[in-house]
C-alpha cells in the first residue's frame, strides 16, 4: 500500500535540501546570455542529470561510496570547492567570457551535479531507500524523487520569463546575487565537511 506520510516526508526533505526556488538566481546567472532554445535545454539536462546521479546513489550508492572509499564529508567538501570556483566567476565577471562558458554546459555541472544531486540529497535518499518498507515504501519514496525533479524542471524552465522582464541589466545583478548565494552554500558544504571530518565520521 502506497506510504502518504513517507512521500511527504522524502518530498519534503528533498525540498528543503535542493531549494527550488533558491536555484532560480543561480540558474538565471549560469545560463544568462544564451539562446531561449539552449536555456530551456539546460533546465530539463539540469533536473535529467540530477535525478540520474539521485537515482544512481539511490540504488546502489552505498556501495559505490565504500568501493571507492570515500565518505560522506569528503562528498561535501570535493562538492564545496567545485561550488566556490563556479561563485567565484559569476562574482568576478569571468562567466561572461564567452570562451569560457559559452562552450561549457552548465546544466550538467555544476547545476546537475553538485548544486541539486549533492552530498546532502544523495545521502538523504541513500537513508531513505535503505528505510522504506516493503513495496509500497519504496514506490512512496521513489514517487518523492521524480515528483521533486518536476518541479525543479518547472520552476528552472519557467524562472526563464524572468529573464525577459529584468532584461541584461538585472541579469548582470543577479548574476553577482547569485554567486554571492552560491559561494555560501559552498562555504557552508566545505564547513560541514571539515566538521565532521573533525567529528570523526568521516
Amino acid at each position: 500500500m502506497f506510504d502518504f506520510a513517507l512521500f511527504g516526508s522524502v518530498f519534503l526533505t528533498l525540498f528543503v535540501i535542493m531549494d527550488p526556488p533558491g536555484i532560480t538566481p543561480i540558474f538565471l546567472g549560469l545560463t544568462s546570455g544564451r539562446p531561449v532554445k539552449v536555456q530551456r535545454r539546460m533546465a530539463w539536462q539540469a533536473a535529467a542529470v540530477a535525478f540520474g546521479v539521485i537515482t544512481l546513489f539511490g540504488i546502489c550508492g552505498k556501495q559505490i561510496l565504500d568501493y571507492v572509499h570515500v565518505s560522506i564529508p569528503a562528498l561535501m567538501v570535493a562538492g564545496g570547492l567545485l561550488l566556490l570556483l563556479v561563485a567565484l566567476d559569476l562574482l568576478t565577471g569571468k562567466s561572461d567570457e564567452p570562451t569560457q562558458t559559452k562552450d561549457v554546459n552548465v546544466a550538467l555541472v555544476p547545476l546537475g551535479m553538485p548544486l541539486l544531486a549533492g552530498p546532502g540529497a544523495i545521502v538523504s535518499v541513500i537513508l531513505a531507500v535503505q528505510h522504506a518498507d516493503g513495496f509500497g515504501g519504496q514506490v512512496a519514496v521513489w514517487s518523492a524523487i521524480v515528483a521533486m525533479h518536476l518541479v525543479l524542471w518547472l520552476v528552472m524552465r519557467y524562472s526563464l520569463l524572468i529573464i525577459r522582464v529584468i532584461k541584461d541589466g538585472g541579469v548582470v545583478l543577479v548574476t553577482r546575487l547569485s554567486g554571492m548565494l552560491l559561494s555560501a552554500i559552498a562555504v557552508q558544504q566545505i564547513a560541514g565537511g571539515i566538521t565532521q571530518f573533525i567529528q570523526g565520521k568521516g
